[in-house]
């Protein structure tokens, strides 16, 4: 059984539930299962280098790469759309990413390594969110354990909010194993 907490804050609330990690990742208090509601402010948020996006600028489907890279990241295998299934219920605005053209994937490069990643995650099955250094060497993970999508019988809510920590982490990659997810209010701390 999953407790859910409900976050006001810009902090990542931590529920460790060591069932959930991977059998080949040795530290197990490093994998973090979220079940929150974030409210982020503006639409980038600059506070102790928080950068915050909500993807107002982007239109339906339109591939999204270097659009942020003067904010400071980068995507890959990503595209901003308007979801028409009201499984994946929008928090704010009105555009998400998904994982495109490949489902089920989405990577994230910072132009500096950052400290801090969290995102808002509705996923049709098991996600992870996990984090590497400069030389790809998995610094942590954060899991949504199953489907999330809305009017389900998922003890997690949509638009659960994952978070990763670490120091150095340069590259992020959301994976739903082939399943389709939406991200919004995508941040990070430098």
């Amino acid at each position: 059984m999953i407790r859910q907490t409900y976050n006001q804050s810009n902090t990542c609330s931590k529920i460790v539930n060591p069932a959930y990690a991977f059998d080949n990742f040795d530290n197990k208090d490093r994998v973090h299962i979220l079940a929150a509601r974030h409210h982020f402010g503006s639409s980038t948020e600059t506070r102790a280098k928080n950068v915050c996006l909500k993807f107002t600028s982007l239109k339906c489907f339109e591939i999204v790469e270097r659009q942020y890279e003067n904010q400071g990241v980068v995507f890959s295998n990503c595209i901003a759309i308007q979801p028409s299934n009201p499984a994946f219920p929008i928090q704010s605005g009105m555009l998400v990413l998904m994982g495109s053209p490949q489902s089920g994937l989405l990577e994230a490069s910072f132009v500096r390594p950052v400290q801090e990643v969290k995102a808002l995650i509705t996923s049709s099955q098991r996600l992870v969110l996990s984090a590497y250094d400069r030389n790809g060497q998995l610094l942590a993970q954060s899991i949504l354990p199953g489907a999330n999508l809305a009017n389900s019988d998922s003890p997690v809510p949509p638009n659960a909010l994952l978070c990763v920590q670490a120091n150095n982490i340069h590259r992020i990659t959301f994976c739903a194993f082939d399943g389709q997810f939406t991200v919004e209010e995508f941040s990070f701390c430098l």
